[in-house]
């Protein structure tokens, strides 16, 4: 068992006025893991070397099939299809669709560019052309490659049911379900090159980027947690694993993000009852920072005989370690402490903005799902993280455009994880007197 488990039990609870306990043993642990294992796929997404479903998630073979971010999509689309596909596509949806300001109509169906559209085509046009005229509309024309993309990627970024989706394009909401999880599968297969673990001189320039954010040193990345809520039978018992602490059904999503506001790890899967400390520790990211095979590189000097290692950056629901600095908790703390706070803060922000983006573009995982199959939803999240990654690595302009109007986890209250390893208190005591010395950011 992971090493805080045995330094001290585990306390957490929200800041409210009225706190809630919630004291989390080694047992019940062991009891949430075994729960969660019957009834829904685990997915773990550290880096490509360690990625794939655990426990599971039935998943084909891998095809190793390396496609350039900035690839040329000229070829994914077919040439009778590239002029006047979106001519016929877009008069089908002229009445079901509200304009976004800044944004041409394409961009508004879609949330994302055209380039970045023909991009996603090539990549996965092999998976969804695999058996051509299996789907079609009302009026007996086959879907294209183009069309089944489109249907796909609506229902993913508009969260429509697929009643709506289907009547907006004449198609039973049937095909638009068949249709969007073979698209879900072929980016399953072909797109997970966009969510990898950094390269040593990527991450040095993740370091740089977040020093400049507000001065940490050495800091590789920001974690947070989000909720995705879910409808479900209050009468079935099996339910009760997904009631978390604000009484919302929910599978958790655990990210960690670079100042791109880009997912490097994704873990999902998780039912809303287990809390944020519990969800790293069942990570394999956490495995391996406490086995010393990640944020293993290059230690700084802060000032003569004190150095630190690489460390990622997380609000007061995770533990306090060597390689996860927490802020100080509580309130009236003296004037160093409240700096750090501060700039704690406004570096980790970056991975809010993130998972705010992340709803905000693909609605179908920002509302509460109605039943949702809890076998499928978290190969759901994780296509929807790697779009999120593809629109970043397209540098797509879209995204620039789209405002960030909620948070990401609106009406859940912070937790606080009061483990605390005593070398990491000592060491952010250190980066909080070398902060101190540096000028406001």
């Amino acid at each position: 068992m992971c090493k805080f488990w045995v330094r001290k039990m585990l306390v957490i609870y929200p800041l409210h006025p009225l706190p809630i306990a919630i004291f989390t043993t080694k047992n019940q642990i062991q009891d949430l893991q075994r729960q969660r294992v019957e009834r829904v796929g685990f997915l773990s997404f550290d880096s490509i070397d360690s990625m794939g479903p655990v426990r599971g998630v039935k998943r084909r073979r891998k095809t190793e099939r390396k496609v350039e971010h900035n690839a040329s999509a000229s070829g994914s689309v077919e040439k009778d299809e590239s002029g006047d596909w979106w001519v016929e596509f877009s008069k089908r949806i002229g009445g079901h669709l509200s304009l976004s300001k800044g944004l041409d109509k394409f961009e508004s169906v879609f949330k994302i560019s055209r380039k970045t559209f023909n991009y996603i085509c090539s990549l996965v046009k092999d998976d969804m052309m695999a058996k051509p005229g299996q789907f079609s509309f009302s009026n007996g024309k086959a879907l294209s490659l183009n069309d089944q993309v489109g249907i796909a990627l609506r229902r993913l970024c508009s969260g429509e049911s697929l009643l709506t989706i289907g009547d907006a394009f004449g198609l039973n909401h049937s095909t638009v379900s068949q249709v969007t999880w073979r698209f879900v599968e072929a980016m399953e297969e072909r797109g997970l090159h966009h969510l990898k673990w950094p390269t040593e001189a990527e991450m040095n320039e993740i370091k740089s980027k977040f020093e400049k954010i507000r001065g940490f040193p050495n800091c590789c990345g920001a974690i947070d947690i989000t909720h995705i809520m879910m409808c479900l039978p209050l009468a079935d018992p099996s339910t009760r694993v997904w009631c978390d602490r604000e009484k919302n059904h929910s599978m958790l999503l655990q990210v960690i993000v670079d100042p791109d506001m880009r997912f490097r790890d994704v873990v999902t899967g998780w039912p809303g009852q287990m809390s944020d400390s519990m969800v790293l520790q069942s990570s394999n990211f956490f495995k391996l920072c406490e086995k010393g095979k990640r944020l293993n590189g290059k230690k700084i000097e802060l000032s003569k005989g004190t150095e630190v290692g690489e460390y990622v950056i997380g609000d007061l629901g995770f533990p306090l370690l060597p390689w996860l600095i927490t802020p100080y908790p509580g309130k009236d703390l003296p004037e160093p402490k409240c700096e750090f706070n501060r700039r704690h803060f406004a570096t980790r922000l970056v991975a809010q903005r993130a998972l705010t983006r992340l709803k905000e573009m693909w609605k179908i995982i920002q509302g509460v799902m109605w039943r949702p199959d809890k076998h499928r939803l978290p190969r759901i999240i994780l296509v929807c993280c790697l779009l999120h990654n593809i629109v970043i690595d397209m540098e797509d302009e879209v995204q620039d455009e789209m405002s960030l109007s909620h948070h990401h986890d609106s009406g859940y209250r912070q937790q606080i994880c009061e483990s605390v390893d005593m070398t990491a208190s000592i060491l952010r005591d250190k980066l909080s007197l070398y902060l101190s010395k540096r000028p406001p950011s």
